[in-house]
């Protein structure tokens, strides 16, 4: 027989068995009903026959149960014991039911034989079929946990226990093949892929497995699997089932995480694909993944896989010793910040995971290199849309990427790729930028603008902006600059051209997201407001704006607040004067988009700024005039 839960024997009062361990009451208990079933029938006085036949098949009966108890005791833990429990616990129902009913067979007075004459050749049929029914259960439950070759695994029938809905049975069998070490590579990953396949279908479905225990084996299989293919098939089982917040909370409940983790770092690459997938689906769907992911540090093999073959020397001033992927994992190993809590236990668990690293590096680097251009791709895809999803509204993973110079190789990737790769980096650049916005520390430590991955950063992101492949690719390169608005100095000048260039694009959005941007350049939090106040109209903004406004686009809103911040600090301007500024704001203050919160106050100080020095500037023309 394959493995099952040991039954529970630990001493002590009160306490029940380990967690996920048949206990040894659960085995007896129906056993010692069928055996009193059994006694009950042969003392029977009323309907003799029918008493017969229930004891017969309640000493069948009680074999059966002997032999799951045989092999629950004998089984090495863990194993998946769901059915067991399922059907030990409806086969004791069911023998307390028929127990109670023969014993009304015994001698009694003669009103009670009166009425067990009336019902009790109807309710003896009954129970038979409850026995068998009993008797079919444990059938099949043995044989899904058979060694046997030509049993075990997949069972074709279907138990009585699970008649009415054959999903629940199919989990069973596939989840208890999956756990088993007994079952071949194949059976278990062709378990695994039918787990897959189940939890694709519908949400019923991942509920079922999800509630019938079946992460463990899964998450057991993924780590020891046997094969690769097993591995891979439990990876994409995970993923499938990982398609909403509560099924993420399922398994990480499990401890999911380390064992993904570990599976990641140091795997065939095939496999780190779909590891990475499974990565994304956790991290997409629950905010306690990222930060589960952060402190397993998931981020460091993940961008060494995405690493790999990307020529970062070409990066910057030529260092003093050419970079490689060698010398990134050995800078992996420091932490740029200095702060010990960032890579888990400090320095000491940094040194291993760079060890563990260079370890992996070293040996699987013959089977990298000889991977097909196809699996290299889908990996690197897999491992930069992990990073996005990590990188999404998490700091502790903006810091662990920029830690690891996983900014240097997103910028390179974006500079040399295209397609899919190339919108997955710069997703992830921009929650980065995102993150640096809200967290000083993490802008100073990871975009000074004489660091080579800043610099790098932002000459990608000032390309895309200009000329991106796609309008969603270009949003999210202007949407990253207005982010980093607080880096730049005023003499940096050239990061403002090409966003006051988009306020003339064709597409609406783009137009809104440059007028956007501008405004985090402009707004009075930006130490340097005034000045890029002043470089943004030098740059003819104000006509580009004007001409938004009158198109009635969706630009409305970020280009009124950036013609307000504007106003306030370069009232002077004759560039606002010129372009009527003062009449749209006068007339945006009298719509409804005035009540918008961001202008509530914002939108009567720069009309009162305008007035004020336009009146003195009029005062002036005319006395000169005069």
């Amino acid at each position: 027989m394959a493995t099952m839960m040991n039954s529970g024997r630990g001493g002590g009062g009160g306490g029940g068995g380990a967690k996920g361990t048949v206990e040894e009451g659960e085995l007896s208990l129906p056993i010692l009903l069928a055996e009193r079933v059994a006694t009950a029938a042969r003392e029977a006085e009323s309907f003799k026959s029918e008493c017969a036949d229930v004891g017969k098949k309640a000493d069948h009966l009680a074999g059966l149960l002997r032999s799951v108890a045989g092999v629950a005791a004998s089984a090495p833990a863990p194993s998946y014991d769901r059915p067991v429990r399922r059907i030990l616990t409806e086969s004791s129902k069911t023998l307390d039911r028929v127990l109670a009913l023969v014993r009304r067979c015994r001698r009694a007075g003669l009103l009670r034989r009166v009425v067990t004459i009336t019902t009790g050749s109807t309710d003896l049929r009954k129970a038979l079929a409850l026995l068998d029914a009993s008797a079919a259960d444990l059938r099949w439950l043995l044989s899904i946990y058979s060694d046997d070759d030509g049993g075990g695994g997949f069972a074709i029938s279907l138990p009585p226990i699970a008649s009415t809905d054959p999903i629940l049975a199919w989990v069973w069998s596939y989840a208890a093949t999956v756990q088993s070490p007994a079952r071949s590579p194949a059976d278990r990953a062709h378990a695994a892929q039918a787990l897959a396949s189940l939890a694709l279908d519908n949400d019923r479905n991942k509920k079922i497995i999800l509630e019938e225990g079946c992460v463990p084996p899964l998450l057991a299989l993924l780590r020891d699997g046997p094969a690769v293919e097993s591995q891979i098939a439990a990876a994409v089982a995970l993923s499938n089932l990982a398609n909403a917040a509560d099924n993420v909370s399922v398994i990480l409940s499990e401890l999911a995480v380390p064992v993904i983790v570990h599976v990641l770092s140091d795997s065939p690459m095939r496999l780190q694909t779909q590891v990475a997938g499974l990565v994304s689906r956790l991290a997409a769907h629950h905010p306690d993944a990222q930060e589960e992911f952060a402190r397993e540090n998931a981020v460091r093999p993940l961008v060494l896989l995405l690493s790999f073959e990307v020529p970062l020397d070409e990066l910057g001033p030529a260092p003093k010793k050419p970079s490689s992927i060698h010398s990134l994992v050995k800078g992996m190993g420091v932490p740029s910040t200095g702060n010990s809590s960032l890579s888990g236990d400090g320095s000491s668990s940094s040194s291993r995971s760079s060890s563990l690293l260079r370890d992996y590096y070293h040996h699987h680097r013959k089977d990298r290199e000889n991977e097909s251009p196809e699996v290299k791709l889908a990996l690197k895809l897999a491992c930069a849309e992990a990073l996005w999803m990590l990188a999404k509204g998490c700091l502790s993973n903006c810091r662990k990427i920029t830690e690891t110079k996983g900014l240097l190789c997103l910028s390179k990737i974006i500079e040399l790729d295209k397609g899919e790769l190339l919108h997955h980096c710069m997703l992830a650049v921009m929650e980065i930028a995102a993150a640096a916005e809200i967290d000083a520390d993490l802008r100073r430590s990871a975009f000074k603008m004489n660091s080579p991955a800043a610099k790098s950063v932002v000459e990608q992101l000032i390309r895309v902006a200009q000329q991106g492949s796609s309008i969603v690719l270009q949003i999210a390169a202007i949407k990253a600059i207005g982010c980093l608005a607080r880096i730049f100095p005023a003499k940096e000048t050239k990061v403002l051209s090409p966003l006051v260039l988009q306020l003339g694009h064709w597409n609406p959005e783009v137009a809104a997201e440059a007028a956007r941007a501008l405004g985090k350049f402009a707004e009075p939090d930006n130490f340097l407001c005034v000045e890029h106040s002043k470089t943004i109209i030098e740059f003819a903004a104000v006509p580009a704006l004007m001409r938004l406004h009158r198109s009635g686009e969706k630009a409305q809103l970020p280009l009124v607040i950036l013609l307000s911040y504007l106003a306030l600090h370069v009232p002077k301007s004759e560039a606002l004067e010129r372009a009527k500024v003062l009449g749209a704001l006068k007339s945006v203050a009298r719509s409804p988009l005035a009540q918008d919160p961001s202008l509530r106050e914002l939108l009567p100080r720069a009309i009162y700024q305008l007035e004020l020095y336009q009146v003195g500037l009029h005062a002036d023309r005319q006395s000169y005039e005069v």
